[in-house]
């Protein structure tokens, strides 16, 4: 890990620590154990220090996702669980960090507000990076989709439903997020009914 890396990582770790707004450079500064010089030679104020933590967790957990998925598509693991896996460490990690911090509502906000278009941006990112895994499952015979649903709705499906997950006000316990998931992708792939008959 870079020291830039390490430095926003323990930014990130102030931010759950103290929240948002009462965190200021100087605190910030002296929670990461570095000078002021030291922050401000990176960033130019609390809020450019808050979106490199939220760039570089985006960029974390859509690598280690994918890398988890791709090492389990390898193995011959059924799709069910190459996708909970994958949505567990792309979007439960966060949430499980979260779940500790006393400010994890705070945060949660303010990264909606102040981050939303490299949010979005990471978003479109991991969602064709999922789609092209998934290609390779179907290309394997792991997978077999209905010709009306392609792979790119199927991943905005599972990805929205994940993003739901986290944000529902019943949302699990961390120790349930990854159960949460694959009954999520399990009723999306498999379907949970059918049409009432007359």
């Amino acid at each position: 890990m870079s020291a830039y890396e390490v430095l926003v990582s323990n930014i990130t770790q102030s931010f759950l620590d103290h929240g948002y707004e009462s965190m200021t450079m100087i605190k910030l500064a002296k929670c990461c154990n570095i000078t002021r010089r030291g922050l401000y030679h990176h960033f130019s104020s609390k809020e450019e220090a808050f979106h490199a933590m939220v760039v570089q967790n985006n960029e974390n957990t859509r690598r280690d996702s994918l890398r988890e998925g791709g090492r389990l598509l390898s193995t011959g693991a059924n799709v069910l669980d190459i996708i909970t896996a994958i949505l567990d460490v792309r979007y439960g990690d966060t949430r499980r960090k979260l779940a500790l911090s006393p400010y994890a509502l705070e945060v949660n906000d303010y990264a909606f507000r102040l981050c939303r278009p490299a949010m979005i941006e990471a978003a479109a990112l991991f969602q064709a990076d999922f789609a092209a895994l998934l290609e390779r499952a179907v290309e394997s015979g792991l997978l077999m989709l209905l010709p009306s649903i392609s792979i790119k709705t199927l991943v905005q499906l599972l990805c929205d439903g994940a993003r739901g997950t986290n944000q529902s006000f019943f949302a699990p316990a961390p120790e349930e997020i990854a159960a949460r998931y694959r009954e999520m992708s399990r009723a999306i792939l498999y379907g949970c009914a059918e049409p009432a008959k007359p």
